[in-house]
């Protein structure tokens, strides 16, 4: 009787673990529609660019380094259907992240980087320049850094006398829809640094980037205090899920 074939596949599991495991082949290769899969992927990414991917195929990409022996394309169609579009799965906290089925320390360590990598991208466009000159430039790093926060952050951006950005901290952290600011430490703080100017920035998690009435009252305390020590408040933008609103341009703010 002759000898059963041995197969070089075998069954992938459904992701039972915190993590897929990485189980190899006799052989130490993919399955081969898996490879394929991969091989076609990357092919497109390097032809195309980005822009030739769907937002969970670029996921795939990601995951390929976490995963290294398994289908992700499950996995990648999940997260996009948790956390909305790519963006909102490379910027997801790392407890949410953690909390679904077949994420692990690799993955959540692969997507941190890519928003750590996007985040120095963007900072690097602004830092030490006169970014008044190049607005979008700066909504872009704003967007980068806070549109997909789940709590409200204030940030405030600091400027020398030729306008040039010296400096971007993370004054204070909130709720879901409150952060606490107090504007003698940002007086205060820009005095520390020499600053001229300053832009106030925070973002509100529910996406609509309207203004409460604490923002406009806030935003008239900060503003009379820089008044008071010759500072300028060029402004304060308010950042949503898409879209931002500036209250210079929607005349609350008076520049003087």
């Amino acid at each position: 009787m002759s000898k059963a074939p041995d197969f070089d596949e075998r069954p992938l599991p459904l992701f039972e673990a915190d993590e897929a495991p990485i189980l190899p082949l006799p052989s130490g290769k993919l399955p081969s529609y898996v490879a394929d899969h991969r091989k076609r992927l990357r092919s497109r990414f390097l032809s195309g660019g980005a822009q030739a991917l769907l937002d969970y195929e670029l996921l795939e990409l990601l995951l390929f380094r976490a995963i290294p022996r398994q289908d992700v394309k499950p996995l990648a169609h999940k997260l996009i259907e948790i956390f909305g579009d790519f963006n909102g799965v490379v910027s997801a906290p790392t407890a949410r992240l953690a909390e679904v089925k077949g994420v692990g320390d690799a993955v959540i360590c692969e997507l941190k980087v890519v928003e750590a990598a996007a985040q120095r991208l963007a900072r690097a466009r602004v830092m030490h320049r006169r970014v008044l000159s190049d607005w979008q430039a700066l909504l872009d790093y704003c967007h980068t850094t806070m549109s997909h926060r789940d709590t409200e952050q204030f940030r405030v951006l600091f400027f020398d006398t030729k306008n040039t950005l010296i400096a971007d901290e993370a004054q204070a952290q909130g709720t879901v829809n409150h952060v606490p600011v107090y504007p003698r430490e940002v007086a205060k703080r820009a005095l520390e640094l020499n600053a001229s100017a300053l832009i106030l920035v925070h973002n509100h998690p529910s996406g609509d980037p309207t203004p409460s009435e604490a923002d406009i009252t806030m935003t008239q305390q900060i503003n009379s205090a820089c008044q008071a020590l010759c500072l300028t408040l060029h402004d304060h933008i308010i950042i949503g899920k898409s879209q931002e609103l500036s209250f210079r341009s929607e005349g609350l703010l008076s520049v003087t």
